[in-house]
């Protein structure tokens, strides 16, 4: 469904971020992106959505299909109606709006204004909590439930894939199982195809089936979720865990990571 072919990206036409990033998304998958903060992964998703261009980016060599179509220098609003949609980072919402009224924006592409009513009560059954609050003010929701609603946001859109990026960010660990329950839901249930940006690699890790991990705007490691999840590497340095199975400290892993430096 999604081919990301060797891209990379400058902003202002000379940050270079991405370098040669490849990745598949199949039909109907959930696959992971992982990596530290500054890794690239935003970029990646904003290449993807046409958002790069709010920011003085551009994807400059390499490129991006979507059913058989080059869409990396497609406009943003474009590439919804083509049915992918980014969740970004930072649960962002017109706060000034109800939850409905937020959740009615998502659908602001489509022409069939009929179905949407159908359409809520479908994100509803997802999140009964946004039932509730239906005409609450979004500004005044808490961080889960602002997260809820970019995701029923997003789902108003109809789309084929859905691009989320840090969804567990600033959550407790009750509700980041929640939200990660809801995200196999709509897999499942919607056959919605996920690309899951997050730094919380084992939550990640334990709902897709394929995962890559991203170091320095490269992808430097990928496979299966149960491979990865057992690859030592990612083990000690993603799921903070030793081959004995205890924590390694951040001094730790800095160290490991200037010493691979240096060997290189």
């Amino acid at each position: 469904m999604l081919e990301v072919n060797n891209i990379e990206v400058l902003y202002m036409k000379v940050v270079l971020v991405l370098r040669g990033v490849s990745l598949k998304v199949p039909d109907g998958s959930i696959v992971t992106l992982l990596g530290a903060n500054g890794a690239g992964k935003s970029t990646t998703l904003k290449a993807i959505s046409g958002l790069l261009k709010t920011e003085e980016g551009e994807v400059t060599d390499g490129g991006i299909v979507w059913d058989s179509v080059r869409i990396e220098n497609i406009r943003p609003e474009d590439i919804v109606k083509r049915g992918i949609v980014q969740v970004m980072e930072g649960r962002r919402l017109f706060e000034h709006l109800t939850v409905e009224q937020n959740l009615k924006v998502g659908a602001h592409v489509r022409h069939d204004g009929g179905s949407i009513k159908n359409d809520l009560e479908a994100i509803y059954s997802y999140f009964p909590k946004l039932k509730m609050l239906r005409g609450s003010i979004s500004g005044y929701l808490s961080g889960g439930e602002q997260q809820m609603l970019v995701v029923g946001r997003a789902l108003m859109s109809h789309p084929r894939l859905m691009l989320l990026d840090e969804p567990s960010l600033g959550l407790s660990p009750i509700l980041v199982q929640e939200i990660f329950d809801i995200i196999q839901r709509i897999n499942r249930e919607e056959k919605t195809s996920i690309l899951l940006v997050e730094q919380n690699a084992r939550a990640a890790l334990d709902v897709a089936e394929y995962g890559y991990v991203m170091e320095n705007g490269r992808i430097v490691l990928d496979g299966p979720a149960d491979k990865l999840k057992t690859n030592e590497d990612v083990k000690e340095f993603y799921l903070g865990l030793s081959e004995v199975g205890k924590r390694k400290s951040y001094r730790d892993v800095k160290h490991y990571k200037r010493r691979k430096r240096w060997l290189s």
